[in-house]
């Protein structure tokens, strides 16, 4: 996400942050590059330009030439600059009423239908809302047919009246279908079109005008950079949209649509897809994605996530194994289930502060746990339970039945007896003791 940004701004702004001399000459040459890796990300030239402009104000109205840190003023000044420029705070949906209808608009392509769906699973699951999907999509061959598996996945109804050419006609319907069966969110998932398309353009404005939706959202594909910024443009002069979507933001290295979408439209982005996954949504923060960008992590969002995931009684079973010496290789697993339901490993990586740079160009692969899962699937129940009983001849078994070796056997039993002392250690107060602990480990 924005890596290829994150790098430039990086390389940018890193002449700022020794203890050197700082001139006005210095920042006009800083902010000359920071101009350029807005333009890279495809970053519409007028935006990057203010964009520099107003930093260079602030910087000479702040004396940064003259405080004792002025690297890190600019840093700063950078961020805030980008967190505006992004719409500030974070806009949510207006789910007020007894019924909330929210219309799905983009082009071809954009991830309308992925997305209707995780939205409706993000409503279904963290806000208890009865949720109806309604396929509107009346043109694309099988389009009903993938949001009716999108909805079999989520466990979410899908309205569809096949055969039905009339979009808006379907869209009556399934509010009326809503009401009758208790559902106070109905997402219309319509027709990917072309913003040039007249009829198809006029097709999405008669739905409009016969819903009346309390949200109107605009789905975008952010790998289409400027382009995505244009269509916007086009879709809000005909709707008048409420909020921004950005799609596929994970295999965007760029980010020039997610920073200049807000100046053109002056319509907060409300959400971000980051994955192929149903849960892979988050709410658009300006300040947390300003703060990746500038590769400062996201600490706040991967604190949320694990709050979300912690059980709080398999939290308590596994201190009281941990106190009687009793931490096995099935709680490990269940540690690492929790992980994955967190996301991405390459996106956890990012949020955390420093580690997005460190780790630029490793490949972080989801299935890195996957050795690890069977070298313990091949475990004995009691060996699971009773890690000490593991002998030599055990292990070449293990080994065997997980396709792994018995050096990796080896590593793994390490690191599970490091993770458990350490766990006894933490509960104990010896805080100290693993601070030590892990100096030795590196």
């Amino acid at each position: 996400m924005f890596n290829n940004l994150s790098e430039k701004l990086d390389k940018a702004l890193h002449t700022l942050k020794g203890h050197g001399k700082i001139t006005e000459v210095n920042v006009a040459e800083t902010l000359k590059e920071v101009r350029r890796a807005l333009l890279d990300a495809d970053v519409n030239f007028k935006i990057a330009k203010n964009f520099t402009k107003r930093v260079q104000e602030k910087a000479l109205g702040q004396d940064v030439l003259t405080t004792l840190n002025p690297g890190q003023l600019m840093v700063k000044l950078v961020k805030d600059e980008l967190t505006d420029l992004m719409g500030g705070d974070a806009v949510g949906l207006n789910l007020e009423g007894s019924q909330t209808v929210i219309l799905m608009s983009g082009l071809q392509g954009s991830g309308k239908t992925t997305f209707s769906g995780k939205l409706a699973n993000l409503l279904k699951t963290k806000k208890a809302k009865e949720v109806l999907l309604v396929a509107c999509d009346v043109y694309r061959p099988a389009a009903i047919n993938q949001l009716q598996v999108v909805g079999e996945q989520i466990g979410v109804e899908v309205y569809a009246e096949v055969g039905n050419q009339n979009p808006v006609e379907i869209s009556l319907n399934a509010i009326k279908h809503a009401k009758a069966t208790g559902k106070n969110v109905v997402i219309i998932d319509t027709a990917g079109r072309l913003a040039v398309d007249e009829p198809m353009m006029t097709e999405i404005s008669n739905i409009h005008k016969a819903v009346k939706p309390q949200e109107t959202l605009f789905v975008v594909d952010s790998m289409t950079g400027q382009d995505a910024v244009n269509t916007a443009k086009a879709f809000n002069d005909v709707l008048n949209f409420d909020g921004v979507i950005l799609t596929k933001l994970d295999g965007d290295t760029r980010g020039g649509a997610a920073l200049s979408i807000k100046s053109v439209v002056d319509k907060p982005i409300k959400f971000i897809g980051t994955g192929e996954k149903m849960d892979a949504i988050d709410v658009f923060y300006p300040d947390r994605m300003a703060d990746r960008i500038l590769g400062m992590g996201d600490v706040i969002s991967l604190v949320e996530r694990a709050q979300e995931q912690y059980d709080e009684d398999e939290a308590r079973k596994i201190q009281k194994k941990i106190a009687k010496d009793q931490f096995g290789f099935d709680d490990f697993l269940s540690q690492i289930q929790q992980i994955k339901k967190m996301g991405s490993m390459k996106d956890l990586v990012g949020m955390i502060p420093g580690a997005g740079k460190a780790m630029k160009d490793v490949d972080i692969d989801d299935d890195a746990f996957k050795g690890i899962e069977a070298i313990i699937h091949s475990m004995t129940p009691s060996e699971r339970s009773t890690p000490t009983s593991i002998n030599t001849s055990r292990k070449k078994r293990i080994a065997k039945g997980s396709g792994t070796s018995v050096q990796e056997v080896n590593q793994l039993m390490k690191q599970f007896n490091q993770m458990s002392k350490m766990m006894k250690m933490v509960q104990g107060g010896g805080g100290k003791k693993m601070m030590q602990m892990m100096k030795g480990m590196q």
